[in-house]
């Protein structure tokens, strides 16, 4: 056998650090997606909760301001339009739910009457968002 013969080698690729590779960005990628929420709302400062729950569905949100401003998925609304919209929307979907983030220091009226215009749309699933007291 010659000299050269004996030290040429065929190029290849290794496939064990290639996979690797790439379920270590799979797996990356995965992680990033299930820690992303998605918040249609304003943001306000939340009033604090030690037993709260962090749920990661997809709801309607209903913001209230300080001022007492209502938005409905970030669009300025009257209680007597929120119901009518929150009805039509629970006509195309009926299992909709609802997420209620309150500014701390909105007052409670305003509260109960986004609460009352909820239940007069029919919509059963309502939460309240709070932020979690560390």
């Amino acid at each position: 056998m010659k000299l050269s013969q004996r030290y040429t080698k065929k190029a290849r690729i290794e496939m064990i650090p290639l996979i690797d590779v790439i379920f270590l960005l799979l797996v990356t990628f995965i992680f990033f997606t299930m820690s992303m929420a998605i918040h249609k709302g304003l943001p306000v400062q939340l009033p604090d909760s030690s037993t709260a729950a962090v749920e990661k569905k997809e709801f309607t949100v209903i913001t209230i301001k300080k001022e007492g401003a209502v938005y409905l998925d970030k669009a300025r609304v009257s209680i007597p339009e929120l119901t009518h919209r929150l009805g039509a929307l629970r006509t195309g979907f009926p299992h909709t739910k609802v997420l209620i983030s309150g500014d701390k220091n909105a007052s409670y009226e305003m509260i109960i009457s986004v609460m009352d215009a909820v239940r007069k749309a029919g919509i059963a699933g309502v939460s309240l968002e709070t932020e979690w007291e560390r």
